[in-house]
């Protein structure tokens, strides 16, 4: 990646420090499809978040398998899932993008950071979570609204990316 995230350099999950999301959380659908209704990003931040978390070594991106249509899921390579069923959506689904103007995200977090974006307003537990066939550590993380909120979100999305891995 360009801009290496807190977990790049090698900083534990345990040890981020998350800064709390300015204003109020985004509305969002009480069930599936579990998707942000305002505060959406313009088209081009979720490309350039999408363009940032296909730079994650070892993956591969293909339609989602547990999202509507248009939702871009990120994969790892079979090779590199080490992770425990929990860490991902769906096979090897480790995280999607929902399609513009939702702009959110779906993905695993492993405690105490899933914890940690929730109480700062960077994320929500998603409604099915700890269902059959739903890893109970799976949150909405809301879309980014500006360049540097696309900087927390890939911190996020790298978290998800190292649990899947089994880091």
């Amino acid at each position: 990646m360009s801009n290496p995230t807190a977990l790049d350099a090698g900083k534990s999950v345990a040890d981020l420090a998350l800064p709390v999301r300015q204003g109020s959380r985004p509305r969002t659908t009480p069930t599936n499809p579990h998707s942000q209704l305002d505060q959406m990003p313009t088209p081009l931040l979720s490309q350039e978040l999408a363009k940032r978390i296909a730079q994650l070594p070892g993956i591969r991106l293909g339609l989602s398998g547990r999202a509507p249509p248009g939702t871009i899921g990120f994969y790892l390579k079979e090779q590199e899932a080490h992770g425990p069923q929990e860490a991902f959506l769906l096979g090897l689904e480790f995280a999607h993008l929902h399609p513009s103007p939702d702009g959110s995200l779906h993905l695993p977090l492993p405690e105490p950071l899933r914890s940690k974006a929730i109480a700062s307003g960077w994320a929500e537990q998603h409604p099915l979570a700890g269902h059959p066939t739903v890893s109970r550590d799976i949150v909405m993380v809301y879309a980014p609204r500006n360049p540097a909120e696309i900087e927390v979100v890939l911190t996020l999305v790298t978290a998800s990316w190292r649990y899947a891995r089994g880091h």
